[in-house]
């Protein structure tokens, strides 16, 4: 037997409720809206007025989502301001937007906190010298997005 997934409509009131919630769980980007709306099958027009909806409501702000996104990875995953570049580019938001989450950045103890992860990474590869490390580490950090100029001048000084 077939079984036939159900599918759901929405109104428009009902589908801008939903996605307040939605907005409201988290910070979103607009890329991210428009996919969870599209997904729940609304027409362009309604995706359109939707979207203008929770602008003005200020459920969605592109500016404060990039700028939490960047903090986030930050603090959490240790990711470097190449890295959150990326990955905001990727989501679609403006180079100025970008610009603005990576300048907050700067608030924080960028290179502390570089430095104290550079330690903790070469702690737990101890087993490793010479070549073979610093290989290890310029990967590990450059995977995560942290500027090569850091990298290596903290390289040069083991």
């Amino acid at each position: 037997m077939y079984y036939k997934p159900k599918t759901t409509s929405y109104t428009l009131d009902q589908a801008k409720q939903r996605i307040e919630g939605y907005c409201a769980y988290r910070e979103r980007c607009h890329s991210e809206v428009v996919s969870k709306l599209e997904k729940m099958g609304m027409i362009p027009e309604a995706i359109d007025q939707i979207i203008s909806d929770l602008i003005q409501s200020n459920y969605l702000n592109e500016q404060r989502f990039a700028i939490q996104f960047a903090l986030g990875k930050f603090r959490i995953k240790h990711w470097g301001k190449r890295r959150i570049e990326r990955e905001l580019k990727f989501k679609g938001l403006s180079p100025f937007t970008i610009k603005k989450a990576i300048k907050a950045l700067e608030n924080e103890d960028y290179e502390g906190s570089f430095n104290s992860h550079f330690d903790q990474k070469l702690a737990s590869l101890e087993a490793f010298k010479g070549h073979k490390l610093r290989t290890k580490l310029i990967r590990y950090f450059q995977y995560r997005g942290w500027e090569n100029e850091l990298i290596f001048n903290r390289i040069e000084q083991l």
